[in-house]
């Protein structure tokens, strides 16, 4: 799990005193703490590894530290950047599958993390990628604008979800890195991992999902899949203080079912 503050001052860390966004209190519980129960509480997620929050931030937080110290939870230091986070988590644990997620996925729930596995191991690809329809998204959120990615029959919001399955993907582990270091021209990443004439498509909006994974796997030299989600929640992070409302309400409801 990458729980690791992406820059200085960011204003949903700035909601907790822990000074560390992954430890941020939603609706009393820290949104990792969330997380973390979600993968336990999984059919298919064994052990948990924290990338973040660092062991500077464990005093804040006393039961992360003793989870770690009884073994429940491994942790490694954050890089600094998501994606660098990334590729420290997956370059440290061997074994395959790894299942990536964020700490900031707080409606996150073991039935969203069994299907997610259950289909990627289906799938036979090398690497997957939750998408959620913006449909699904929007009928269970109107209000919540998500960004999407525009591909024929879609638009597909991320979800934070991406399973590892095989020696093989260790090819993405190391796309993931050359992202991070081509950060600043988002274009060309899309480029470099469609093709020119992909991307123009991509660009028109006529590029469809099966034909974007087609591409994306010829480029990288691996089977990199989508399992499309059911799940709008499974398309909510907390990313600014209009999320962090959103979760606590969505939240909320659950309580009261």
């Amino acid at each position: 799990m990458l729980a690791g503050d992406r820059r200085p001052g960011d204003p949903v860390a700035a909601l907790g005193d822990a000074g560390c966004k992954a430890l941020t209190p939603v609706l009393g519980l820290p949104m990792l703490h969330r997380v973390v129960g979600a993968l336990r509480d999984s059919k298919h997620v064994s052990d948990i590894t924290l990338v973040g929050p660092g062991n500077r931030m464990l005093d804040s937080d006393p039961t992360l530290r003793e989870m770690i110290d009884r073994g429940e939870l491994a942790m490694l230091e954050p890089a600094a950047s998501p994606s660098l986070s990334a590729y420290r988590g997956l370059t440290h644990i061997r074994s395959r599958p790894v299942l990536v997620t964020t700490a900031d996925h707080a409606l996150l729930q073991s039935d969203i993390v069994d299907y997610f596995l259950e289909r990627s191991q289906m799938s036979g690809c090398d690497v997957t990628v939750a998408l959620t329809p913006l449909a699904t998204v929007m009928a269970k959120f109107p209000e919540n604008r998500r960004t999407a990615i525009k591909l024929k029959g879609g638009p597909y919001c991320g979800s934070n979800l991406f399973a590892f399955m095989t020696e093989e993907s260790a090819k993405v582990a190391d796309f993931w890195k050359d992202i991070e270091q081509r950060r600043k021209n988002p274009k060309k990443v899309v480029m470099g991992a469609l093709g020119i004439a992909s991307t123009v498509r991509y660009l028109l909006g006529t590029l469809s999902l099966d034909q974007a994974m087609q591409r994306i796997s010829h480029t990288l030299g691996v089977r990199v899949g989508a399992v499309i989600m059911p799940f709008a929640d499974a398309a909510v992070d907390i990313d600014t203080v209009e999320d962090f409302l959103l979760v606590e309400k969505t939240l909320r409801l659950r309580a009261s079912m």
